[in-house]
């Protein structure tokens, strides 16, 4: 089993630190491990908006999560962050809709709760530090320089939903588990004796969990099934509201021929007025429909000071395959056509380092 790969503190008098225990088991590891290493750790749990047509969750949740601090004795308090929620991560996502841009709730809740209200709520009470089993790095360059960094598992890596962070954030936050393989963190669950060691990992929007996406959106947007087109301006086949839909998707509508041997048909275009989408399968129409440059908005440098934007790589979507950008000011300039839809995070990597990010604004 490999050290953690953390940031280097000598802790010469235990230092606080407050542990969001989702009921997962990256976080009971995370507080595990921050146990062993000499730390004075509370669990939190934190509660959030949920819609009333969604199955109500979060009592289970924090049952585990009061089950892991009772197993490593350790206190546990209970965080209420309805509001904050509601307002900085579920209103946000519906208004970008409304617009017909493609926002990241994921992004937004790391900015608003984790690093924002629960921060912000830890120090209050007396914390030095927060920590959460999000997988990334971090990396203490000088006394007063920090560095956010890819984890080692790279399929697990979450860098990407954390670009928003700055210096001030990464001086008092901790990721436990960013130095371990997935693997390896449930080999140390199993280790410390975790009562949610076998459970399964969460997955879909920030605590909401696997959501609908149309059916969540239906409550708060009228929509009505619309036209798709081809790049003749033909009707090709059916869709269910321009808004639902993101540049580059594939899935969702309906064409009219039924081939077997029909291509993928992906969309490049759509107009929110006239509630139409238009697809292709042809990759140069494709290709050409994508930009070679995008406008960012909400950019964010992690380090003090703006590194060398010359040659730097990007994703748009999380896991996507990165690919070499130039940035200068907040326009990012594309060595090849990419799909980039309006309200989608584009974030900035030079080889581990996670570098920033901002919001594609065009």
């Amino acid at each position: 089993m490999k050290n953690m790969s953390q940031i280097s503190r000598s802790i010469s008098s235990p230092k606080k630190v407050f542990v969001g225990l989702s009921g997962g088991v990256d976080s009971a590891v995370s507080a595990a491990l921050l146990k062993t290493q000499g730390y004075d750790v509370t669990g939190v749990f934190i509660k959030v908006w949920q819609p009333d047509f969604l199955p109500c969750t979060w009592r289970e949740e924090r049952r585990d999560a009061m089950r892991v601090a009772a197993h490593l004795k350790i206190p546990f308090l209970f965080f209420d962050f309805e509001e904050e929620y509601k307002k900085g991560v579920a209103d946000y996502m519906i208004e970008e809709y409304k617009r017909g841009r493609t926002p990241n709730p994921d992004v937004m809740c790391n900015r608003e709760i984790k690093f924002g209200a629960f921060w912000k709520k830890a120090r209050e009470m007396g914390a030095d530090y927060i920590a959460t089993g999000h997988y990334a790095k971090i990396v203490r360059k000088t006394s007063d320089q920090f560095s956010l960094h890819e984890s080692d598992d790279k399929e697990k890596d979450q860098s990407y939903f954390l670009w928003t962070l700055t210096q001030e954030d990464l001086s008092h936050t901790l990721f436990p588990v960013g130095g371990y393989e997935k693997s390896e963190v449930r080999k140390l669950a199993h280790k410390f004796d975790l009562p949610v060691a076998e459970k399964k990992d969460s997955q879909g929007i920030c605590f909401l969990g696997q959501v609908d996406l149309e059916v969540f959106l239906s409550h708060y947007i009228s929509t009505k099934h619309g036209q798709v087109l081809n790049t003749l301006g033909e009707v090709i086949g059916t869709h269910n509201g321009a808004l639902l839909y993101t540049l580059g998707e594939r899935h969702g509508f309906e064409i009219f021929e039924k081939n077997s041997k029909r291509k993928p048909h992906y969309i490049i275009s759509k107009d929110i007025e006239r509630n139409t989408i238009t697809v292709s399968d042809n990759p140069e129409e494709i290709n050409s429909a994508s930009p070679t440059s995008v406008r960012l908005e909400k950019l964010n440098w992690v380090s003090k000071l703006e590194p060398d934007t010359k040659d730097l790589e990007a994703r748009i979507r999380y896991r996507q395959e990165r690919f070499p950008i130039q940035v200068k000011g907040d326009k990012v300039i594309f060595k090849d056509p990419h799909t980039a839809a309006p309200g989608q995070s584009l974030v900035f990597y030079a080889g581990e380092e996670c570098l920033g990010g901002g919001v594609i604004d065009n």
